[in-house]
């Protein structure tokens, strides 16, 4: 008798507790995303003095955020009535996106993103041609190339749509604000790899991707529903953290 009291007891008590916590559930794949920015060789084909190639690599940590790492190679041409100069190397960018969507309307597919960047950009600035005029006739000098280090901040909001299965495209508005420019206050070079004008502290630009998607780990996310004992009436709260769960078969 007391056995079978002792189960009553247990089953209410579980039941009591299912009433006051309730809670719900979506299941959100986390994915390794790889990119390519397709606007740079759009561009190149209408304009051959300006060739921009690069993409990123991404890898969710929760349904929230993702780490990023960003790359490319830049060459860049530039031609007045007294001068040439060129300026051509690699760029990094290292930082994070911040998914603004609830993951009930994300589903891993939608993305509303705030990412903040770290750029690194390593190149060579030269003028092969420099010419001056004055009362005394036309000058003509060059400057040699020079190894250069360029450092910014990226602040980077944006969309992505998940078109087909593991196939998605996206966009990003690029504000960038210059740490250092590599050449000093008398040296300043005309372009900077990643960043663009040498000469402004403060750069814009848009991105247009195209991302693959690679799914490696479903996890739930959870939303508590919570019954004050006082009151009697329900709070929605998001959990404190993702129940990291590894469902089969969830890599494709």
């Amino acid at each position: 008798m007391r056995k079978i009291s002792a189960y009553i007891i247990s089953i209410a008590l579980l039941f009591l507790s299912a009433v006051s916590q309730g809670q719900d559930t979506v299941a959100f794949p986390l994915k390794i995303r790889a990119g390519i920015e397709v606007s740079g060789p759009v561009i190149y084909m209408t304009d051959r003095n300006n060739f921009d190639a690069g993409g990123f690599i991404s890898v969710d940590r929760n349904e929230k955020m993702a780490y990023l790492l960003e790359g490319g190679f830049s060459d860049f041409k530039y031609s007045q009535y007294n001068y040439d100069y060129r300026s051509k190397g690699l760029y990094l960018k290292a930082g994070v996106d911040f998914n603004l969507l609830k993951p009930t309307v994300s589903l891993g597919k939608y993305h509303a993103l705030l990412g903040l960047r770290y750029g690194l950009s390593l190149f060579s600035s030269e003028t092969p041609e420099l010419s001056h005029e004055n009362y005394w006739g036309t000058h003509s000098a060059s400057i040699a190339p020079s190894n250069m280090t360029g450092h910014f901040l990226e602040v980077a909001p944006g969309v992505r749509t998940e078109l087909f299965r593991n196939f998605s495209i996206g966009w990003s508005v690029r504000l960038k604000f210059l740490i250092s420019g590599g050449g000093g206050k008398d040296n300043r070079p005309v372009y900077i790899p990643g960043y663009g004008d040498g000469g402004r502290g403060a750069n814009a630009g848009i991105s247009y991707y195209m991302i693959w998607n690679i799914p490696f780990r479903t996890i739930t996310a959870i939303t508590k529903k919570e019954r004050s004992p006082a009151t009697g009436t329900e709070s929605t709260q998001p959990s404190q953290d993702m129940q990291n769960i590894t469902r089969p078969g969830s890599m494709f």
